[in-house]
């Protein structure tokens, strides 16, 4: 009794701290943890100048910009520069392959990179888990120019290794740069395999900060691996999931999830595979190469961004529905 009243005393003391601390002024704050927010500086600081500042250059999206009378002495033209994306007859093409991709890119990237972290875990063995996580790693460090190269030997007609793969078995080749619907599969294949392997990396550092003592209790009652897996793996691990999604839905209406030289390099910009191979970000670029039109860039990129901020604040919603503790506001 004595010892919890004395802990009772110890945390109402706490409590009084932490309420003492909340009252501080700002000043007063700064300069009690003066050492922690000098730490803080260099990444506000970094936040700030690339990232809060550029902010400002929206304004080019409304302006009819010219580069010599600067943002405050260009022309204001509202909503023009806005028209040349929606009224254009590509829009809905390439805003539903934008969508397409990146929802199976999201759903099977998280799902399959949880599977191999489970699967290497489970191994047992730490040479091997450290050998199979290398091998994943490496694609995920690789240009996709390069991986162009390495899917070219894949597809080629003539020399192609997967043609000479379907000849060995009485099938004729394919010529996979001329049929557009092969590309809905060649895409997310090629993502996956550079990425699966670097979110495992993640997850398997999610499993390793579990602690032992759950798996112990569970053999004790008999629990099976599978069930281990169920119980606790996947439900500790469930924060990170959700926060690796809600960063990638902030990213939906960009190619690639962001990083859309994918969906440029990979199908080495054949006309033919427009249908299917054609994102926001590929198109606003072959538009505007040779236009010059800086404001109807800003404009594209203000929609991805307004659009990528309404279905964060969405899904954060949702996750706050669903678990409290793991929505990121």
């Amino acid at each position: 009794m004595r010892c919890n009243l004395f802990k009772g005393k110890s945390n109402n003391k706490k409590n009084q701290l932490i309420t003492k601390d909340k009252g501080l002024p700002f000043t007063k704050e700064i300069s009690k943890k003066r050492t922690l927010y000098l730490m803080m500086l260099p990444g506000l600081l970094f936040f700030f100048i690339f990232h809060y500042l550029p902010m400002i250059g929206v304004v080019i999206a409304f302006q009819d910009f010219d580069p010599v009378k600067g943002l405050f002495g260009s022309k204001w033209i509202g909503l023009k520069n806005f028209e040349f994306f929606f009224k254009s007859d590509a829009m809905a093409t390439v805003t539903f392959n934008t969508i397409f991709y990146n929802v199976i890119f999201i759903v099977t990237g998280l799902g399959l990179s949880v599977l191999f972290a489970i699967l290497f875990f489970e191994t047992g063995s730490k040479i091997l888990t450290k050998t199979y996580k290398s091998i994943m790693l490496i694609p995920y460090f690789m240009s996709w120019i390069v991986m162009q190269y390495v899917l070219t030997a894949f597809l080629n007609m003539d020399s192609g290794i997967l043609n000479k793969i379907l000849q060995t078995f009485g099938i004729e080749p394919v010529n996979w740069y001329w049929e557009a619907s092969y590309w809905r599969w060649i895409f997310p294949i090629a993502y996956l395999w550079k990425v699966v392997g670097y979110y495992s990396v993640i997850f398997v550092a999610g499993i390793t900060g579990i602690s032992t003592e759950y798996y112990e209790a569970a053999k004790i009652d008999g629990a099976s691996k599978i069930k281990q897996v169920r119980y606790i793996t996947i439900p500790l691990l469930m924060p990170i999931v959700i926060t690796l999604f809600l960063l990638q839905a902030g990213k939906i209406f960009y190619g690639g999830l962001g990083d859309w030289s994918m969906f440029f390099t990979l199908p080495n910009e054949t006309g033919f595979l427009l249908e299917t191979t054609d994102v926001i970000d590929t198109y606003v670029l072959r538009a505007l190469r040779g236009m010059n039109e800086p404001g109807m860039a800003a404009a594209v990129g203000l929609y991805q961004s307004l659009v990528g901020l309404i279905l964060v604040t969405f899904s954060n919603y949702l996750v706050r529905k669903y678990d409290k503790d793991s929505a990121l506001f």
